[in-house]
């Protein structure tokens, strides 16, 4: 008789990864789980729920999974052997021959079995199956397998070969393994990994554990008995809390907040926790203590004349310390520290600590004056010696590009003096690549370039877009903050997608080395967003211009196209609209990307009017009319020829809805526009129940097309409306 209890298997190793430690942690515990389900050995009727049927650990030094309710034994199953075909084993009176005979006795059957054996197929292709009940797996065996595959299906970015302790074995694992625990309930289960056979012995805190080995009484004693006696709070997502809750509390004692905090200030206590738990520092140094205790170290304030962010950088980049700003979100001179131990007097570990930031420091202070002993306009010629790609030439030439691009946008946006500022920002954007703060921390491009300008006297404009035009630098981002910055940002976005889209460097599937996706989503952000009076495939064609190398002659009809996806994908994302409604509008590939969301809200108004169904219908049937036309176009309409009453009605609304529909389109109410049309439903609906296009007299036919042309121009100004049609 099967029995259920509770179950719990860990990894004991030396010291993980730390920033693959929270992937490892949650495979192999979903590995576990999923190996158990196949064998039904827990109940394949509930859902994973973590934290209540299914628990993964991930501690610097162990993986380890607890799984609710694991049966000792799987039920039984009916299982169905395949045999032979019938020729073969039954003879032509139907009699088993001697091959049956034999392969049933290999399966444990004999002769009786017969009578009851299945058969499949038709005619000569009639096969024989056994079908007999199988005993369900054992937990022993079904764990090890679990096990196995678990451990060989772990997400190792980089394996180890290491030699057991008989010294003739060598197995591979991300990090050598000493321990091997498998409990089910209070009993262990045999099971054996990497040269190790699993028992009931564990491992805590290397200094700070209260005894050694610690013996586990049970499967669910494990997380309690791991912090109590071994000093380690092994469920990596409370260890997380626990290290947030002190920062907190150590920011605020200090009335200080958080750096890692100014992400977060939109957002809601519940929304911060979460964002903050994603945090790539709180993660790393949540994967590198086992029970965590913050600590205040501070250095020379000295330092502060150094930019912030180069300090902030340097604490958290090399160091793993969080930060603090003062109520005015100013760098203070103090951080925090996790430390991995607890001694009752820390100051030796605060000393040791700050003693081991001030050389990181003082290195960049040291970055940060010997820079600015060369203006910023004086690296600008050394950029021709930087290659940018083989095929597009240095990053001189491309700064080249980048220039003539932005006095072009420049000069649509706000005439001389902005082309004037845009190109000199332009000159400056990329000097800072060869100082050596960028060249030590290539995360501060452009903020450090800022600094520089505005050390050298450089108008706060143009250093403003010195930093700026990386901008949007990922999804969220903030915008450049003002016009020359976006002119440059624009500019530098547009060289980078004309030059690479121009020698065959597209994106393929998710691989996007040179963030291609980023930088079309940042053009049409800015376009859009700002509502820039700037038409997408003019802007093309003007940066295409900029080149002296050859482009692929479909470069822009592909860039174009690679463009308007971006936008789609962000607008159905931002739930900006059905897709049908973003369908309509994007078909029609409004050159203006800021009248976008203009016309979206245009289709969405029409589209929940009573008229839009048949309209939408209606429209997709006249579309369809007239790509099948063979005749040649007539421009106007000859009342003369509208013999129907049905088509001068038809002739008539539009004489009346058309003109209010344009004036309305072209004073930017796009509403107003569609609203329009709707007056529309009736003498359309009855113009296709009474009047036939493609009669046999070809001047009459193509009168009538010439009435549909003009329909299907007065419908389709703001939207291809066909795309709401089911």
């Amino acid at each position: 008789m099967s029995t259920r209890k509770n179950l719990l298997v860990e990894l004991f190793v030396e010291e993980l990864p730390p920033k693959a430690l929270k992937k490892l942690g949650d495979a192999f515990a979903q590995e576990i789980w999923i190996r158990l389900a196949d064998h039904s050995l827990v109940a394949t009727d509930q859902t994973v729920k973590y934290g209540e049927t299914l628990k993964a650990f991930a501690s610097p030094r162990r993986l380890a999974v607890w799984v609710k309710d694991v049966s000792n034994q799987g039920p039984d199953k009916l299982g169905r052997q395949k045999l032979m075909p019938v020729s073969v084993g039954l003879d032509a009176n139907g009699h088993p021959t001697a091959a049956l005979l034999k392969k049933l006795a290999a399966l444990g059957a004999d002769a009786s079995a017969v009578s009851q054996l299945a058969r499949e197929g038709d005619g000569k292709n009639e096969t024989l199956f056994l079908e007999s009940l199988v005993a369900g797996a054992k937990l022993a065996d079904a764990l090890q397998k679990a096990l196995d595959e678990a451990i060989a299906r772990l997400p190792i970015p980089k394996v180890m070969a290491y030699q057991l302790a008989d010294g003739w074995e060598t197995v591979n694992f991300v990090r050598p393994a000493h321990g091997l625990v498998a409990l089910h309930g209070a009993d262990v289960v045999p099971l054996s990994a990497l040269g190790l056979a699993a028992g009931r012995e564990t491992h805590g805190h290397r200094f700070e554990a209260g005894c050694d080995p610690i013996v586990l009484q049970d499967a669910d004693s494990y997380a309690r008995q791991l912090e109590n006696e071994g000093a380690v709070i092994a469920n990596y997502e409370a260890r997380g809390t626990d290290i947030l809750r002190q920062l907190h509390s150590a920011a605020k004692n200090l009335g200080m907040q958080l750096e890692i905090e100014m992400e977060t200030r939109t957002l809601t206590d519940e929304e911060a926790e979460v964002v903050l738990l994603e945090n790539g520092l709180v993660q790393e140094v949540t994967a590198l203590v086992e029970r965590p205790n913050v600590l205040v170290g501070q250095f020379d304030s000295a330092f502060l004349e150094v930019p912030q962010e180069c300090l902030i950088l340097t604490m958290k980049a090399n160091q793993k310390y969080f930060p603090l700003l003062d109520a005015n979100g100013k760098l203070a001179n103090k951080f925090l520290i996790v430390s991995n131990i607890s001694p009752s007097d820390p100051s030796a570990v605060i000393a040791g600590n700050e003693r081991v930031v001030r050389p990181r420091l003082a290195d960049a202070k040291f970055f940060y004056d010997q820079d600015r002993k060369k203006r910023l306009e004086d690296r600008v010629l050394g950029l021709a010696r930087v290659v940018y790609h083989g095929k597009l030439g240095t990053q001189g030439e491309r700064v080249g590009r980048v220039q003539a691009i932005a006095r072009a946008i420049g000069e649509k946006l706000g005439g001389h003096e902005l082309a004037r500022l845009a190109d000199h920002a332009a000159l400056l954007a990329k000097a800072d690549l060869l100082t050596d703060m960028v060249g030590e921390f290539p995360e501060l491009q452009g903020i450090m370039g800022r600094y520089y300008a505005l050390h050298d006297g450089e108008d706060g404009r143009v250093a403003d877009a010195v930093e700026d035009h990386y901008k949007p630098r990922f999804a969220g981002d903030a915008l450049p903050r003002g016009e020359v910055g976006l002119t440059v940002a624009l500019a530098d976005k547009l060289e980078t997608l004309v030059g690479l889209f121009g020698i065959g460097e597209r994106p393929t599937g998710d691989k996007d080395p040179f963030a291609l996706r980023r930088h079309a989503l940042g053009v049409v952000r800015m376009l859009a967003e700002r509502d820039l009076p700037l038409e997408l495939p003019l802007l093309l064609r003007d940066a295409a211009g900029a080149f002296a190398v050859d482009l692929r002659v479909e470069t822009l009809g592909e860039l174009e196209d690679f463009i308007y996806e971006r936008l789609s994908n962000a607008l159905r994302e931002g739930g900006n609209g059905s897709p049908q409604a973003i369908e309509a509008v994007l078909k029609l590939r409004p050159a203006r990307l800021g009248d976008v969301a203009k016309r979206l809200t245009a289709v969405n108004f029409f589209a929940a009017l009573a008229e839009a169904p048949t309209l939408a219908a209606a429209n997709k049937r006249v579309g369809n009319i007239l790509k099948k036309s063979a005749s040649a176009p007539v421009a106007e309409v000859d009342r003369a020829l509208l013999r129907e009453p049905a088509e001068r009605a038809l002739a008539d609304s539009l004489a009346e809805v058309g003109p209010l529909a344009q004036a309305a389109y072209e004073r930017g109410d796009y509403t107003g526009s569609l609203k329009a049309l709707a007056a529309l439903k009736t003498p359309v609906d009855a113009f296709f129940d009474h009047v036939m296009v493609n009669v046999d007299d070809p001047v009459l036919r193509a009168n009538r097309l010439a009435l549909l042309r003009q329909l299907h121009a007065a419908m389709n100004r703001v939207a291809d409306l066909s795309a709401l049609s089911a």
